[in-house]
């Protein structure tokens, strides 16, 4: 379920863009629908689990003010931004991480499943700031040497494809510190 949460915006927003035969409108009706579902996405995630997921809320925030300024300003260079800002909050999170508190995100997302020393940590979680910079960086390349059709397909499959090809690679990386999980059943 919460992969289909995760994808419901960037799923709206590609179907809507092609609703309209003018292109140019596809834009502006597909940004409103982005607004919309990723409010909606704080709503189901919040109902699902009975908390709010910070990643919807910051990702809804850069949404309203970047989808805002798209529509205001007849401008989709604006919505075309939105991507690269959150891969790069996301990046500057988990750079922040190995400053604050006792464990970096890597650790505490994954620390369940593996049991990795702390310079392990460390390695993973600057992975996952370059990739995340690398991605915003991506983002602005396809944006703005491709159509805005080509950019959303992209956006969606392109960054899932990314997405899976890199953590396939950190989940083969760590698998050597996987801790052994219960059974269920066996005691």
């Amino acid at each position: 379920m919460k992969f289909f949460l995760d994808f419901l915006p960037g799923l709206a927003f590609l179907v809507a863009l092609f609703i309209p035969e003018d292109r140019q409108q596809g834009i502006y009706l597909a940004t409103k629908v982005l607004i919309a579902t990723s409010l909606l996405q704080i709503f189901l995630g919040w109902l699902i689990t009975k908390k709010i997921e910070k990643q919807y809320v910051i990702i809804f925030l850069v949404v309203l003010v970047l989808g805002g300024a798209t529509l205001l300003l007849k401008d989709e260079r604006f919505i075309k931004w939105k991507p690269t800002i959150v891969f790069w909050i996301f990046s500057l999170s988990f750079l922040a991480s190995d400053y604050i508190g006792s464990r970096n995100l890597s650790e505490r997302l994954m620390g369940q499943l593996f049991d990795a020393p702390g310079n392990v940590w460390r390695s993973v979680n600057l992975s996952f700031v370059a990739f995340f910079l690398l991605c915003g960086v991506i983002n602005l390349f396809v944006a703005y040497n491709f159509s805005t059709e080509t950019w959303a397909m992209f956006k969606l499959f392109g960054f899932l494809l990314l997405n899976i090809v890199y953590l396939t690679g950190l989940a083969l990386f760590l698998s050597r510190y996987a801790t052994e999980q219960p059974q269920a059943g066996k005691k």
